[in-house]
């Protein structure tokens, strides 16, 4: 098994991004079908190590055709490859997210991009009534080395429906999403030592994930769902 990003990957998408056509991409296919056989072999053993300390019940490696009926940016191809990890639900909530793409553009998330409705609600209504415990997640040393101390993601403009707009944790409130990203170069992705620094952070994320998933199986009154 692959443990490492070939070069090849980049150098398949550089030339992609001269010659997104569908003529180009069918007399070069062989190509990337060699370059996806390898990038899977490496999401694989991101797989494998997630399982290690998490649970996870689903891999999605997404397809290099864009979906372009209603963008209007109609080139036929993705020039990175997209993998996500999900963890098992209902009980453990969150996912991971691999992005392998040249001109130093690669990073990693982890986090909720599209929390359902009733999900959004009761996170929001936890930081409502108790902000402390995910502002001590954020702030932790080795958390934040990582990821940062706040989140990335889309927000209301000032409060959501029913919420106070001068609330104290109105910053947390006001999220759509909870997401959070590092990057990386791609000297850092073609390293061997990549697949380590992947895993390394996303076990660094854990203490959120086990929190989020604690309120979003439980009530208000911390009884199970």
């Amino acid at each position: 098994m692959s443990l490492t990003v070939s070069k090849a990957v980049f150098s398949f998408f550089k030339k992609l991004e001269k010659n997104n056509n569908r003529d180009w991409f069918n007399d070069n296919k062989a190509e990337f079908k060699a370059v996806e056989q390898d990038v899977k072999m490496f999401y694989n053993a991101i797989l494998d190590k997630l399982n290690i300390h998490d649970e996870i019940d689903k891999l999605k490696l997404f397809r290099i055709y864009r979906d372009v009926r209603f963008s209007k940016n109609k080139l036929p191809y993705k020039t990175h490859f997209g993998g996500a990890f999900h963890r098992t639900k209902p009980r453990l909530r969150g996912g991971y997210y691999l992005h392998i793409q040249p001109n130093n553009e690669s990073f990693i998330a982890t986090g909720f991009w599209q929390p359902a409705k009733e999900d959004l609600l009761r996170i929001r209504k936890e930081f409502e009534m108790d902000d402390g415990d995910i502002r001590t997640i954020l702030a932790h040393k080795k958390f934040n080395s990582v990821w940062g101390n706040s989140f990335i993601g889309d927000e209301v403009k000032s409060a959501p429906r029913g919420f106070l707009k001068d609330h104290k944790a109105i910053d947390l409130i006001k999220k759509k999403q909870y997401i959070f990203t590092k990057k990386f170069t791609d000297k850092e992705v073609l390293d061997e030592n990549f697949l380590n620094e992947v895993d390394e952070s996303f076990k660094a994320i854990r203490p959120f994930f086990d929190y989020m998933s604690d309120v979003l199986t439980t009530d208000l009154n911390g009884e199970s769902l």
